[in-house]
C-alpha cells in the first residue's frame, strides 16, 4: 500500500550479457550475467541501462536488457511502462 501521494514502485530489473549470436537472446555463460540492479520506476532503470550499455559498446556481443517486473508481478496492471 502506498502513503497518499506517494508515486506506485514500477519495478524494474536491469541486466546483461555476452549473447553467443547477434541473431538471438541466447547468452554464452548464465553464470556471467550482470545483475545491474533493481529500479523503482522506468526512468532510473533507463539511466543506468544507457550507463551499461554504453560502458561495454566495444563488445558487439554484449547486451542489457530491461525487465519490467512490475508487469510480472501484477499482469493485470497496465500502468507505467
Amino acid at each position: 500500500m502506498t502513503v497518499s501521494g506517494e508515486k506506485k514502485q514500477l519495478l524494474h530489473l536491469v541486466f546483461g550479457g555476452e549473447l553467443e549470436s547477434l541473431d538471438e537472446v541466447q547468452f554464452r555463460d548464465l553464470k556471467d550475467l550482470d545483475v545491474v540492479g533493481i529500479f523503482p520506476d522506468y526512468a532510473s532503470a533507463l539511466t543506468a541501462w544507457k550507463s551499461k550499455a554504453q560502458s561495454t559498446v566495444d563488445n558487439a556481443h554484449m547486451r542489457y536488457f530491461i525487465v519490467h517486473m512490475h508487469r510480472l508481478l501484477d499482469p493485470e496492471d497496465k500502468s507505467g511502462k
